[in-house]
């Protein structure tokens, strides 16, 4: 990253304690398992659902199913984002009915993104429950969505934007604040 940022946020190490910590907390309240979904929300919250689903497995020796979601075509704000939205597809190759799902995402914002991904996951059945799993909460909410376990809470001025970088999709690991102008100009 050319030094497009203010700050480091977090390290590649700190996510990986944030990753266990939070690994933790959902052995210690799902004492079934066995009846848990991973649901990772393109783009970044796969890789962050991937790393979890291996730090469960290492605690647990529950290996949990794994899904993708791409909450494109459900984004109510899609006119906004994009005229030509890179749509690349969900794989949710299990049923969804009367089981936990977490939803994994990178930072929990106005709440939209989280939004169109309940209404995509309630496509494919109906849930016991849906929990929500964020690496960052910046707060700003437009929607009144609140995440179950939540890596770190960072305060941000609305002109503020939190990127999360993670390998294979980035050249580097962290979370970096920054800002619109800035990123125009890196």
């Amino acid at each position: 990253m050319k030094q497009s940022y203010l700050r480091q946020l977090m390290t590649a190490k700190e996510m990986d304690l944030v990753l266990s910590r939070i690994a933790d907390e959902i052995i210690e309240d799902h004492r079934n398992l066995g009846d848990m979904l991973l649901v990772g929300i393109r783009r970044r919250g796969v890789p962050l659902a991937e790393r979890l689903q291996k730090k469960i497995m290492k605690l647990s020796a529950e290996r949990l199913p794994l899904g993708i979601l791409d909450i494109t075509f459900y984004r109510d704000d899609l006119s906004m984002i994009d005229t030509q939205p890179v749509v690349e597809g969900s794989h949710l190759d299990f049923d969804v009915t009367d089981k936990d799902v977490l939803l994994v995402d990178d930072v929990l914002y106005t709440g939209r993104t989280t939004r169109a991904a309940l209404d995509s996951v309630l496509d494919y059945g109906r849930p016991q429950r849906i929990k929500l799993f964020v690496l960052i909460d910046r707060g700003h909410r437009e929607l009144p969505i609140q995440a179950d376990y939540v890596g770190k809470y960072v305060e941000t001025d609305e002109g503020e934007v939190v990127e999360v970088r993670l390998s294979p999709i980035d050249d580097e690991e962290g979370v970096f604040l920054t800002t619109r102008e800035l990123l125009r100009k890196g």
